[in-house]
């Protein structure tokens, strides 16, 4: 079988999906590979590519703009008009060949210009892979095909095609499939792997983004955290405000008069009404100022401001404007992208493909390896994770996004109705997530007697017991201890202290662990690291020391991270004296005990122990100087400070603290936690649920 070092997509209809293929088959190769570059030979504008910026920042490839595309459409098209078609081959080749000597891998996407193809009579991109020697995949547009004898008879054109023009397929791609004809497609059987996506509205329909990116609107609201919501459809509002409310549906992109204050307050109430549905945004037209009552209302009020667009045109050419927008997948738009990556780990199994690729595996986890494995993992154990903070925003988007990238089962501590109208008033999807309501359900009963039988030899009465039981972090922890649930996060809006106490008090540690600690993933530009103890154990002996550090160990372990234990202090081998640098010395030799098998070495200062350069100076016989991946910190306020410090100063992901030690997962969250933050340590949970189970 011969192997490969690059891959083209091709597609030859507009609107089939081009970069949603291409995310999920850079996304594989960024798993297995450290260093990929885009190519994409034929562009519109070489000064700007809006694919080209999206996957190199998206992706964070190593490769700059000039380097990712070879001619634009125009020159192009000049040179085949006198005969220069080698030229074109030739300065591609020459770009590709750089590209190749200097990445470990080439993505490749054709173009999508029919125009061009129809003065030049033939198949450039084909031309392209047959003269640069690339395998391709093919994307077909099956938007409005209802036959699958149709769809049949074009993949077989295209295996043919591909045979007679000595183009080596790897695969084919139907997208955009009507949802009924899926397992027809799917049992297609062929030589090479028939992939079948069905029509996502959502992935098809534009956002409020995409319209202010695409005409001349302006945003009159500023809260630009709902510009990713999705508009399905536009309504023109012209009827009495009573009339009008009565044919309001999901994701309406509702266009009206900047002079229809009624319609205008309307609609922002019915939106944060649960008997109306979630509205996707507001089109004022008109050149008449926006009435300034608009803004009073919306400072004034709590109800969730929807976005508001304005454009100084008529209705009916703002109309015009808004059906030409085309739906985008943009860096900016995290619900379509987390939308993105649950269809491929859903529909997709790339696996047919990479066989017939060349894919050199990095030698350390890399932060996009480490959440690729994460989340599928997360999504094995089937896990359902709960969350007690659904009044909180953060966790409601961070619901949302894990259900789109069905990483877990999400069960929310709270109202329902409440976090339903919450929810839709955002324009999020928590339909999937079940709601438990602390104050009112089947659970507390049991809950109270429970707790009052364990915490009672501390002296605790029944009435407390009933009273901390109807707090939620106590009732929460419950739900874990019975197994209602398999695993807790929370810390969002509570402090460390409050996460934790009832999970000290009623999950405990599990047998054999003498100590609870913590550590945080450390998610830095080019690999992974763990450091630990961050969050809990203040200033831990030389034992606790080495327990934390055989727990942080294994962990890694557990989460694909190959563990080299360095064991922190402010001087590095025999150098250093004093009592905090032998507290250091002797932990070590306590945890080499404890773990003879795995690599931990100590005292070393942190260059030392990160720098292979300042590795070689200062402790060249170390196997782990320089090559450490798990940190193990001599105290909390070291070890605090530091995690803030890497994260703040190298703009790197920092997930926890994640609790090891306690019988059941319950992991805490940072106050200052992003959505990011919430989803990984959501998937964190599951995986570690998982494991037990």
């Amino acid at each position: 079988m011969i192997k490969t070092k690059s891959l083209m997509v091709i597609s030859r209809t507009p609107q089939s999906g081009m970069r949603l293929v291409m995310m999920g088959i850079m996304g594989m190769l960024k798993r297995e590979v450290l260093d990929i570059a885009i190519f994409k030979p034929l562009v519109e504008s070489l000064k700007k590519d809006d694919d080209i910026e999206f996957f190199i920042r998206y992706f964070k490839l190593k490769q700059s703009i000039t380097t990712a595309s070879t001619l634009n459409f125009d020159i192009a098209s000049k040179l085949l008009s006198i005969n220069k078609q080698q030229d074109i081959y030739e300065r591609i080749l020459s770009d590709y060949e750089k590209l190749i000597r200097k990445h470990d891998f080439v993505l490749i996407q054709g173009m999508v210009n029919l125009e061009l193809e129809e003065i030049i009579g033939f198949d450039i991109n084909f031309e392209i892979a047959k003269n640069l020697q690339i395998p391709t995949v093919e994307l077909i547009n099956a938007k409005g095909v209802n036959s699958v004898g149709k769809i049949q008879e074009y993949i077989d054109y295209l295996i043919n095609l591909s045979k007679r023009s000595n183009v080596r397929l790897l695969g084919i791609f139907v997208n955009r499939l009507n949802p009924k004809l899926l397992n027809s497609i799917r049992s297609i059987k062929r030589a090479i792997p028939i992939f079948a996506i069905p029509e996502i509205r959502e992935l098809n329909s534009p956002t409020i983004l995409d319209i202010l990116n695409q005409t001349k609107a302006n945003l009159v609201t500023s809260e630009d955290v709902t510009l990713d919501r999705t508009v399905y459809q536009v309504k023109i509002a012209t009827m009495q405000l009573q009339n009008y409310l009565e044919y309001l549906e999901n994701g309406d992109l509702v266009v009206v008069s900047k002079d229809r204050f009624d319609i205008i307050i309307g609609t922002l109430i019915a939106n944060y009404s649960k008997n109306y549905p979630s509205i996707a945004g507001i089109l004022l037209t008109g050149k008449m100022p926006i009435p300034s009552t608009i803004d009073k209302l919306i400072d004034t009020t709590n109800i969730p401001s929807i976005p508001i667009l304005s454009l100084d045109t008529d209705t009916q050419s703002a109309v015009n404007m808004v059906s030409r927008v085309e739906a985008k997948i943009t860096l900016e738009n995290k619900r379509k992208i987390a939308l993105v990556e649950g269809i491929f780990i859903y529909y997709i199994d790339l696996a047919q493909i990479k066989k017939y690729l060349l894919l050199e595996h990095p030698k350390v986890m890399t932060p996009i390896r480490f959440t690729y494995y994460l989340y599928k993992r997360a999504k094995e154990s089937n896990s359902n994770i709960l969350l007690t903070e659904s009044d909180d925003e953060r966790i409601l988007r961070a619901t949302d996004i894990i259900l789109r990238r069905n990483i877990c089962n999400i069960t929310l501590l709270g109202k329902k109705d409440l976090i339903e109208q919450r929810s839709s008033a955002l324009g999020l999807d928590l339909s999937r997530a079940k709601v438990i309501d602390p104050q009112n359900n089947p659970y507390t009963e049991q809950f109270v007697n429970k707790f009052y039988e364990l915490r009672r030899h501390k002296g605790l009465v029944r009435a407390v017991a009933k009273d901390l039981i109807a707090k939620p972090n106590y009732f929460a922890t419950m739900m874990v201890y019975f197994g209602y649930v398999d695993g807790l996060v929370s810390g969002a809006t509570h402090t460390t202290r409050e996460t934790i106490k009832p999970a000290f008090e009623i999950i405990k540690a599990k047998s054999g662990v003498k100590l609870i600690s913590s550590l945080f993933f450390m998610l830095l530009n080019d690999r992974v690291l763990v450091y630990a103890d961050c969050a809990i154990n203040v200033n831990p002996t030389a034992e606790e020391l080495a327990h934390i550090a055989v727990s942080s160990a294994n962990t890694a372990k557990e989460f694909g991270i190959e563990p080299i234990v360095a064991m922190l202090s402010y001087s590095s081998g025999c150098s250093g004296i004093g009592r905090d640098v032998e507290k250091v010395r002797e932990a070590t030799k306590i945890a080499q005990s404890l773990a003879p098998n795995i690599p931990i070495e100590g005292p070393m200062q942190y260059d030392t122990a990160i720098d292979i350069k300042v590795a070689k100076q200062k402790m060249p016989t170390s196997r782990v100087a320089g090559r450490a991946t798990v940190f193990i910190f001599p105290d909390l306020n070291t070890g605090n400070n530091t995690y803030k410090a890497v994260q703040r100063s190298t703009k790197s992901v920092a997930i926890g603290p994640i609790l090891q030690g306690l019988k059941r997962p319950f992991n805490d969250l940072s106050r200052g936690c992003t959505v990011e933050d919430i989803v990984h340590t959501v998937a964190i949970t599951a995986v570690q649920a998982g494991n037990k189970s």
